[in-house]
């Protein structure tokens, strides 16, 4: 009976080093060939989709999202909204990324407020999208 399974589990590992190209390339004494760097989608999977922290708020390229989301709620809202910076915010991969910002904007009496906004970009295809825009808590 012990025989039987030692001979299955080596069937089972020489099968599995012969159909593994790592594997089998080992196996002949080779190295394995290299792995690839990982995509922006997989990134995302290997992330779960989590919100990270932006590191750089003050990159010009985060700001001008932000200056967007505000311009782009001013159409829609008519409120004279005025972007002064972005002040935080997280990104998360998926196809491309979603930005929620924390935005400073002047409304139309000169008062200094905080809102979320919500964009989502895929920069390769130049899309930008305002997913959501409110007031932050």
């Amino acid at each position: 009976m012990r025989t039987s399974h030692l001979v299955v589990m080596a069937a089972t590992a020489i099968f599995i080093a012969a159909t593994t190209p790592a594997m089998a390339s080992r196996a002949r004494g080779g190295r394995a060939p290299p792995t690839p760097s990982p995509t922006q989608a997989e990134i995302g999977r290997l992330q779960g989709g989590f919100y990270q922290p932006i590191v750089n708020i003050n990159d010009p390229h985060v700001q001008e999202v932000g200056r967007w989301a505000v311009s782009e709620h001013v159409k829609k809202a008519n409120d004279g909204l005025k972007f002064s910076r972005v002040v935080s915010g997280q990104y998360q991969v998926v196809e491309g990324f979603n930005y929620r910002l924390i935005i400073d904007a002047t409304d139309s009496h000169g008062k200094v407020a905080k809102y979320e906004a919500v964009v989502w970009e895929k920069e390769w295809e130049n899309f930008l999208q305002l997913t959501s825009f409110k007031p932050a808590n």
